[in-house]
């Protein structure tokens, strides 16, 4: 038996092509996945590994506001004890900060909340080993920095030239002392490395003579431990201390754990591949065994049990695993490579390292390739065994029984049922529990409907069959009524392509409603002309807010100061505001009371906050400052919530008071006659075209908080698209194999007139016919599930209301005709080419 299954494999090497091809994909996606995230783990591990290689011991100091104004950080002479206790070699001390640095066009190199600036920290050889220096030499005064070989080389840099560095201060100019290479997550992430000299680093960073954090090389023989207990006798309370291996052990973890996010990412859009493949192998296997009644029935008759014509197609499913896996197993090492050469697009660095070949992604390759292909081959070869004897006296089996159509349509109407009601109880419920009550909804409508699929394909198609034969005449009714002539068929092939889509419509549905809200939130809530905020996501200074006010053209400014306190016992998000001109600059519709009472220790808070703590207006509550200082505050107004400022609205004269540094996240700017060129180089130029300072215009803030959402959206088309591809494999492999079987009717329709133009038609357009009903399916229940989804957010998200992005819906099903004409070529031309006579005597 396994002779003969091999036999068949080679006698339909063509047939068993797409299938072939289909797990290929999938197993590629797989063992690529799991190689490349192996490789990348293993890179950053030895990174890691290679930082931590001399310190014996780490300490960072991060105190609270009222710690900090005992120590704001480690001091001088912390850092002298530390030095002095037994088994030290040396002390670093580090201060860091943002610092970003401008190309020749004055663009921010880096991302923002990758560019950092920390200090020179020589030893006594005059070098700092966390810098190779490939040119010139260290900060060694004020008016000095170094940078980076990569922010140097994309800045055009030079030892000697002037560099304009932008921090959370004013823009200032530095003299270019020296260019180095480094490890720094940092630059590995992209960013940029300004070192400054440790005076300068520490008056803008923290405080002069304090430092952030020190590492402790230790002499040969040194208990590291037993180090750490010493350095905690002498540092500040508030300061914490590892091992430097401590510290390498968990940035190992964190790495697996990043690694492990990824690879589950991946792995699911692998599964889904495989899913999708699990359909055309079974689709092939089904025609296969169904062309091949006549030779299964003899076999039968010549001896062979039903166990072993069911091994036998096993067997072949096997050995087109086994082929296809192998195959995928070498594509998914190519693919490995290419994605780590495609990080560096995205401006990321990967550590150097060798590839990664373990014996995991090969085992998971073959795994699932054969086990895949095997268990959607089973059905078929089951069906196969159960081929009576006496049908090799007939050309065509049984078909399937009235009873076993009625099962299979009740089981998937009761899973269908079951997964719509767990959906719309999810929708209901809201939050991550609604999400997982989706979730499993989800699963069980998928499997329902694919179950169901068969039985709809004849009623939806039938919908649209008189527009075929209305356009394209005798064409258009064959490729109707081939559409439906096996209904399992065309449903299996139409549920891959439904899959897909189903993923697709979903997350664009989605899309289209948070983007939508977005959009609400800047047009309705925002009044200010502009956005001005730091690209670090770091706090704006007071200078800032100061010269925006004195630019010309500007009529209203406002900051959104981050602030906090206790409002009666619970803890409460505050922005300073400018009173007078927070509602010239932002929507703030008010329930009750008025904003110009806002000032002074009036303040004004949102509807929910007042609901949920029982504020009305003119009510006086007790506070308590994060300075500990206590007081009393009168409600002035209430609001309705707004997406662009806290719970509670206070006078930033107020915040500043009691916090230690203010920080102000955002400045919005209101200008005469509106947004215009000249106004935003105006805020430019009054920021001293710093390129750290982001000023946005309307279109530019939806495009922020959208952007992501629009780059994630991206992303997982691609990821999906190698489903649509195995899906419109499935579309090829059907029609081809269909055409096959059909050899002699197309022959007898050539014979009594159907030129070979409308023989192609025909079937381009039962191609079209099966793709575009798949897709009417997943845009269906795609739609559905992203309405259920979007509602479990909807009470966090102001300004939701369902969006269906129509041109997106419309351009699947346009390249869902597409797709089944493409899949339609090779199949039409190889029936137009049919000889007749041939085939009229095909069996």
């Amino acid at each position: 038996m396994f002779r003969t299954a091999l036999r068949n494999v080679l006698a339909h090497k063509a047939r068993l092509l797409m299938t072939v091809l289909a797990v290929m994909l999938g197993v590629a996606f797989v063992s690529g996945t799991l190689v490349f995230t192996d490789t990348l783990s293993n890179a950053f591990r030895s990174q890691s590994a290679k930082s931590y290689d001399d310190v014996a011991v780490a300490v960072d100091m991060y105190p609270n506001p009222e710690e900090a104004r005992k120590a704001p950080g480690l001091s001088r002479q912390d850092v002298d004890k530390v030095a002095k206790l037994d088994g030290v070699v040396s002390v670093t001390p580090r201060v860091d900060g943002f610092a970003g640095v401008p190309d020749k066009n004055g663009k921010l190199i880096g991302s923002g909340w990758s560019n950092k600036g920390t200090n020179f920290a020589p030893g006594k050889d005059g070098k700092d080993r966390a810098y190779t220096f490939t040119a010139g030499t260290g900060p060694a005064e004020a008016g000095q920095i170094a940078l980076d070989k990569d922010t140097a080389d994309k800045g055009g840099y030079k030892v000697g030239d002037t560099v304009r560095v932008a921090t959370n201060g004013p823009v200032k100019e530095y003299t270019l002392s020296g260019v180095f290479t480094t490890e720094d997550g940092a630059v590995n992430a992209g960013g940029s490395l300004v070192v400054f000299d440790t005076a300068v680093a520490q008056k803008l960073y923290l405080k002069p003579g304090y430092f952030r954090s020190m590492t402790v090389t230790a002499a040969p023989g040194t208990d590291d431990a037993k180090l750490v207990d010493e350095v905690l006798k002498v540092v500040p309370k508030a300061a914490t201390a590892q091992t430097g291996q401590a510290l390498a052990d968990q940035q190992a973890k964190d790495i697996e754990a990043g690694m492990g996010a990824l690879n589950q990412v991946l792995l699911g859009f692998a599964g889904i591949a495989l899913f999708v493949g699990i359909f055309l192998i079974s689709n092939t296997f089904t025609m296969l065994v169904a062309q091949r009644t006549k030779e299964l029935a003899l076999m039968r008759a010549v001896g062979a049990s039903r166990r072993q014509i069911t091994r036998s197609v096993l067997a072949e499913a096997g050995l087109v695993g086994l082929v296809a896996s192998a195959v995928g197993y070498v594509l998914g090492i190519g693919l490995a490579v290419g994605l780590r050469s495609a990080m560096s697009a995205f401006d990321l660095k990967v550590p150097a390292g060798d590839l990664v070949l373990e014996a995991t992604p090969a085992v998971a390759a073959f795994g699932v390739g054969v086990l895949i292909t095997m268990l959607a081959a089973w059905l078929p070869g089951r069906r196969a065994a159960k081929i009576p004897p006496v049908a090799a006296m007939s050309s065509v089996h049984a078909t399937q029984s009235t009873k076993s159509l009625v099962v299979r349509n009740s089981i998937g109407a009761v899973l269908t049922a079951l997964g719509v009601v767990l959906i719309v109880l999810g929708a209901g419920t809201g939050g991550d529990d609604g999400r997982m009550y989706i979730a499993g909804g989800a699963f069980l409508t998928l499997i329902g409907v694919i179950v169901l699929i068969p039985m709809l394909s004849r009623p939806v198609i039938a919908l649209i069959r008189p527009l075929f034969v209305g356009v394209f005449g005798v064409s258009g009714k064959l490729a109707g009524l081939n559409a439906v002539r096996n209904p399992r068929r065309t449903g299996a092939t139409a549920s891959a392509l439904a899959i897909g889509l189903t993923l697709v419509t979903g997350l664009s549905v989605l899309g289209a409603t948070v983007g939508s809200a977005i959009d609400k939130a800047t047009t309705d809530q925002i009044k200010a002309d502009y956005m001005v905020s730091m690209a670090s996501g770091t706090g704006l200074s007071q200078e800032a807010l100061t010269a925006l006010e004195k630019a010309p053209g500007v009529t209203a400014v406002s900051p959104q100061q981050a602030g906090a306190f206790d409002l009666k016992g619970q803890f409460a998000s505050v922005s300073g505001v400018t009173p007078g001109a927070i509602e010239k600059v932002l929507k703030l519709d008010v329930v009750n009371g008025s904003l110009s009472s806002l000032g002074g220790n009036t303040i004004a808070v949102d509807d929910k906050t007042a609901a949920k703590r029982g504020l009305k207006v003119g009510a006086t509550v007790p506070v308590e400052f994060m300075d500990k200082q206590k007081g009393k505050l009168t409600v002035g107004a209430v609001y309705e919530a707004n997406t662009f400022v806290s719970p509670v609205l206070a006078d930033t004269a107020l915040v500043t008071a009691h916090e230690e540094q203010a920080e102000i996240r955002q400045i919005f700017v209101s200008t005469d006659g509106g947004a215009s060129t000249a106004h935003q180089q105006a805020l430019a130029k009054a920021m001293g075209d710093n390129p750290a300072i982001e000023i946005m215009d309307h279109k530019e803030i939806r495009d922020t908080f959208g952007g992501p959402i629009n780059m994630l959206l991206n992303i997982v088309y691609g990821l999906l698209g190698m489903a649509l591809i195995i899906a419109v494999l499935g579309v090829v492999n059907t029609l081809a194999m269909s055409v096959f079987e059909r050899q002699q009717e197309i022959g007898m329709l050539r014979a009594i007139g159907l030129d070979r133009r409308r023989v192609k038609r025909m079937v381009r357009l039962e191609a079209v016919v099966i793709s575009v009903f798949g897709a009417v399916v997943g845009i269906g229940l795609g739609t559905f599930l992203g309405w259920a989804i979007g509602e479990t957010f909807k009470s966090s998200l102001p300004g939701y209301v369902l969006v269906l992005p129509w041109d997106r819906i419309g351009l699947f099903v346009v390249l869902a005709a597409l797709v089944g004409v493409l899949a339609s070529l090779w199949p039409a031309r190889s029936a137009a080419k049919l000889n007749m006579l041939s085939a009229i005597k095909a069996e």
